[in-house]
Formats: C-alpha cells, structure tokens, sequence
C-alpha cells in the first residue's frame, strides 16, 4: 500500500510541476507582449510629434515623405488607412484613428486621397487606348501636367501610395509589374503568364510580332498567336496591318508618348 501511495503523490506532484511550468510560460509570454506593445506605443506617440513638426515638410518634399512612410510601416503604422477605417492600424483603436486623421489630415492623407482621384480620372481617360493598363510614370506625367504651377512635387512612389488608398474602396484599381515597369491596372482582369510575357517583350522595342514571339521565346505559333490576340481584344496592344513583312502588335503607351515627343518605356 505505501508504494502506491508513494507513486499516486509523485504524480500528483508532476501534474503540480506541469500547470506551474504552464502558468509561469502564460506569464513570460503576457509580460512580453505587454512590453511590446508599451515600446509600440511609445514608437507611435514619437511619430505623431514627429508628423505635428514636419508635416509641411512632409506635404511639400516627396523624398522626405517617402521616408516619413517607411517609418510608418516599420511600426506597423498605418496614417492613410487609419482615417479611412474605424478600427485604426498597427493595433490603435478608434481613439487613435481620430488622432491621427486630426494630425495628418491634410498633410499626408487628403494629398494622397486627393492624387487617388487624379489616379482614377487617368485611368478612366486612357482606358479606351491602353486597355485598362498604364504605367505608373505616365500616370504621373499626366497628373502633373494638370495641376497647377507651385503645387507640391509627385513622385511615382505617391502614385503607388495613392493606389493603394482604393483598395478598402473594394475597386479593381491595383498595381502589376511587367519585367520590372509598374503599371496600374484598372479592370478586374488577371493577366496569364503569356500575356505579360507579351507586354514585357514589347516594352524593348515597343512592338512585338508573332515570328519575334516565336524566335526569343521559343513559342508554338499557335501560342504567340493566341497570345496576341488576347491582348489585341482587351486593348492592351494595337495592330499595324500595314507593316511590311507581318502584322506587328504595339504597345499604346509606347506610340502615344513617341507621339508626344517622348521616348518610349
């Protein structure tokens, strides 16, 4: 009986061992976090001060508010999302939201929803020659040639950011690469992996043909063919029937800005 006894309290007092080592890990792990987010805290409270004495510096030079935005997301803090959400970003509630849409209401977020718009106006204007599909630099070319003489400088950074002020608007306006050119794309259309082969191929020369496809890509005919056309039909290349040797597919933004005296890409 008494080495039952003795075995029936070693396990009890493992059992004991074992809740204590799980009390003492939820412990640790409650301290930490709590520390964390102390140290997040006192991060967004230097960056609020920081936006209060630089926010002219930061609504007038786009390379310092390129880096006021770094900043903000290396805390996980988020000023365009936060005045235009409830909740806040990075963990602030709605208290912080306010705080910061009071702060940076209009250095930093009506200038980047006010650029959104700009954004969409291009867009919309150049959908019915470029299929829906523009670079991000010719967007801002466009922007800045409308807007008056003294306003603040853009960069094609802002025009990244400003994208990315639709997305909780739930519109199909996002940001594509091709080769290494951002454009943005207006239409809820995915492109395959021939198609922004195709786009990338006519970003060099500003054209490709099927026999061009074939040779550097090593495609079928069929292939080339089909991907051509696809593109054709959504207005993302022009054909000229006219040139000599077979039927070549252009980028319109390659044409439109040669034709203003541009150079093309």
């Amino acid at each position: 009986m008494s080495r039952k006894g003795v075995g029936l309290a070693a396990f009890d007092r493992s059992r004991l061992t074992s809740a204590q080592f799980a009390s003492h890990g939820n412990s640790l792990r409650s301290s930490d976090a709590q520390a964390l987010e102390t140290q997040l805290s006192v991060f967004r409270s230097l960056l609020q001060q920081f936006a209060q004495t630089h926010a002219k510096d930061i609504r007038s030079d786009p390379s310092f508010r390129a880096q006021f935005a770094r900043m903000c997301a290396a805390i996980g803090v988020d000023p365009l999302a936060s005045s235009s959400s409830g909740g806040g970003v990075g963990g602030g509630g709605s208290g912080s939201s306010s705080m910061w849409a009071q702060l940076l209401g209009r250095s930093v977020n009506d200038f980047y929803f006010e650029l959104a718009v700009r954004v969409v106006e291009v867009c919309g204007a150049t959908r019915g020659e470029n299929g829906g599909l523009i670079g991000v630099r010719e967007v801002r070319e466009k922007v800045m040639r409308g807007r008056m003489e003294g306003a603040p400088e853009i960069t094609d950074d802002d025009v990244l950011r400003a994208v990315g002020t639709l997305k909780p608007l739930g519109s199909s306006y996002s940001i594509i690469k091709v080769g290494n050119k951002p454009y943005i794309r207006s239409v809820p259309k995915e492109l395959n992996t021939d198609q922004s082969a195709v786009l990338e191929a006519a970003q060099v020369l500003g054209y490709v043909s099927v026999s061009m496809l074939m040779i550097n890509l090593r495609w079928a005919r069929a292939r080339a063919q089909t991907a051509v056309e696809d593109l054709l039909g959504e207005g993302m290349l022009w054909v000229d029937k006219q040139a000599p040797d077979e039927w070549e597919y252009w980028s319109p933004g390659f044409i439109l800005t040669d034709a203003d005296g541009g150079v093309g890409g």
